[in-house]
Order: structure tokens, then C-alpha cells, then sequence
């Protein structure tokens, strides 16, 4: 049974905050603040583990340390998040830790909330929703695909449900002594660590839970190019962890991969349909563009039942926006499912 403090110690636990950070001037203080204006009684320590930067986001930090004693910053000389989040875990000086993504605002009661949580479940870690919120048109169409089951799937991290115990959550308030029971984060694994790390959390019998009063602003990619990189780089890992832990992987991790082989092939089929049809042969071939006709028309339903109510130029974006991460995401998990995951994240760093 994971550790359990009296109940006179509810909501006063000291708390350890740990965010990796690497070249995100434009949202880490925003970050910060929302951990520091947190309606918590116990005493915190903020553990900002940066990486190489190069955007003045060491500068930023040191100014925030300086006008903050709570506020630390560690050199993080390796630069990815398993890296950082380990670097923060064992410089963490309170029971409580609870992760930070520098996209990501914590609401005023976030931790009070969390840490009774941990306490009435008994719960290794606890964690919440996922909620993206965009400014621009661009950002809100990718908020939208984050929290639809069309999107990111239906994880209820990203478009909620009931409380309880769960495969993984978003981020995540742990027990430190469960992140040392288990070996803290696997610096091989660069994305998707929270989803291995839960995994041996509950392998080791601990619970991870899900609670939807907890919800963090996450401010999305504001580029087609930025979406589609980390949509990439999240599904090669996801097809790593595919490959590594068969048995633990559920059907609709396998979805967007089958739709991206399967529109490609039909593609193809189509190419030689027309190839046929050029040499007077029956182009049969081409019945292959029923796949990504349907798929088209996958797209557009969805656009039309999840993308309205955001303006029209959100609307347009959406039909964007949706193949961007189907494919990107898709295409990654194939490479990664192939063993490719350590030659393409040696030459990108992701």
C-alpha cells in the first residue's frame, strides 16, 4: 500500500514543482507564475531543469530565480525531458512531486486539489485534463483536435470523464517515493516517458488516477511546421513503445499508423490504375482511391460535427489541422515501430 501521511498533514505536504525547459521563452513565464500563484498551504521549491538554450530562455529563468527564492534553476547538460524531469526528481527536497510542461498553467487549486487527491486514493500519481487553448485560429483548430475523440483519441486525459484509476494521465502529482520505487523516468524513451513510466507504476501495483476536477491550460504549437514536428516525434516514440511493450498497447494506438498505410497504398493503387488505363488496360488498380476517398470524407464529417464554433477560419484550419496529425503521427509510429527511433531522433534531436 503506497505510503500514507496523517490526516493532519492534508494539503500541507511540502511540494516539489519540476519543469524541463528548453528554448520556450515565449511561455515559461507564464508557467512559472501560475505555479507560484498556487492557493497552497505547504511549503514548495520550483526546480526548473533547462537545457541548452539558445532563445533567451537561460536568461529569463535566472531573472525569475533571482526575484524568487522557491524558484531554482538546474543545468540539465543533456537537454531532453526524461533528462530534466530525473534532474529535478533528485534534487526535489519534498514528498510531493508534481511535473510542469513549460506550454502547460496550472489553475489556483491545482495542487491542493491533487494533493488531497493523492492522500484520499492513496494513488501513486494523480493527474487531470489536458485543456489546449489557442489564441490564434491556427491554435484554437489544434486545440479543438487535442480534446476530440477524432484528434488525439479518446484518452480521457484529453476529453475527460469520470474519476478513477487509469492507464496514464497528463503530467501527473507523484509520490516521490513511487518515482524511486520504479527507477524515476527511462532517459532512452525522449516522448511518451509518462505513459512508461505509469505503466511500472502500476506493474508495481501502485494506482494511477484520474481526476477531471483537475485541468491544465496547454497552450498548443502556433505553426503547421512546429505541429507537425512534435506530432511526428510523439507517434516514432509511440511506435517505439509500441514495439517495446506489445501487451501493454491498446487497438487505437494503431489507428492513425493503418489509416496512413492504408491511404498511401491506395494511392499507389491508384497511380497504377491510371497507369492502366493510359495503356488501354481496365484500371482496376484504381478502386484503390476508395481509401483515401473515404478517409477525406472521415475528415470532413469530422470537421463539420467537431470544428464549427470557432470561426471560419478555425473551421478551414481544422481541415488542415486533422490530417497534419493523423499523418505526421502515423508515419512516425511506422518508423518507430520499424526500430528506426534512435537513427531519426540522432539526426533531430527528437
Amino acid at each position: 500500500m503506497p505510503d500514507q501521511p496523517d490526516g493532519n498533514a492534508r494539503s500541507t505536504l511540502g511540494v516539489s514543482y519540476v519543469m524541463p525547459v528548453l528554448n520556450d521563452a515565449s511561455h515559461v513565464r507564464a508557467a512559472v507564475e501560475s505555479i507560484l500563484d498556487q492557493h497552497y498551504d505547504g511549503p514548495v521549491e520550483v526546480l526548473i531543469a533547462l537545457g541548452p538554450s539558445i532563445d533567451g530562455t537561460s536568461e529569463l529563468v535566472a531573472d525569475l530565480a533571482a526575484r524568487d527564492t522557491r524558484v531554482r534553476v538546474l543545468d540539465n547538460e543533456v537537454g531532453s525531458t526524461p533528462a530534466g524531469l530525473n534532474l529535478g526528481i533528485r534534487a526535489a527536497q519534498y514528498p510531493v512531486v508534481v511535473r510542469v510542461d513549460s506550454h502547460s498553467m496550472l489553475p489556483a487549486d491545482y495542487t491542493r486539489i491533487a494533493v488531497d487527491t493523492l492522500e484520499r486514493t492513496g494513488a501513486d500519481n494523480v493527474g487531470g485534463i489536458m485543456a489546449a487553448h489557442g489564441e490564434t485560429a491556427f491554435e484554437r483548430a489544434v486545440a479543438r483536435a487535442y480534446t476530440t475523440p477524432v484528434g488525439l483519441g479518446g484518452s480521457a486525459f484529453h476529453v475527460g470523464g469520470t474519476a478513477g484509476p487509469v492507464e496514464t494521465v497528463y503530467l501527473g502529482v507523484f509520490r516521490r517515493s513511487a518515482l524511486e520505487r520504479v527507477g524515476l523516468f527511462d532517459e532512452t524513451i525522449k516522448r511518451g516517458q509518462d505513459w512508461e513510466l505509469n505503466r511500472r507504476l502500476r506493474a508495481s501495483g501502485g494506482i494511477v488516477w484520474f481526476t477531471p476536477e483537475l485541468s491544465v491550460t496547454y497552450r498548443p504549437r502556433s505553426s503547421l511546421e512546429r505541429l507537425g514536428r512534435q506530432m511526428f516525434s510523439t507517434g516514432l516514440w509511440r511506435g517505439e513503445l509500441a514495439r517495446r511493450f506489445p501487451a501493454a498497447n491498446g487497438v487505437r494506438y494503431f489507428v492513425p499508423p493503418v489509416m496512413v498505410l492504408g491511404v498511401l497504398l491506395g494511392l499507389l493503387a491508384g497511380l497504377g490504375g491510371l497507369i492502366q488505363a493510359l495503356a488501354g488496360q481496365t484500371p482496376w488498380l484504381a478502386a484503390g482511391l476508395v481509401v483515401p476517398i473515404v478517409y477525406l470524407l472521415f475528415v470532413l464529417v469530422a470537421a463539420l460535427l467537431y470544428g464549427r464554433g470557432q470561426g471560419a477560419a478555425s473551421w478551414l484550419w481544422f481541415l488542415v489541422v486533422l490530417p497534419c496529425i493523423h499523418v505526421a503521427w502515423g508515419a512516425g509510429f511506422v518508423l518507430g515501430y520499424l526500430s528506426l527511433t534512435r537513427n531519426i531522433a540522432s539526426h533531430t534531436g527528437r
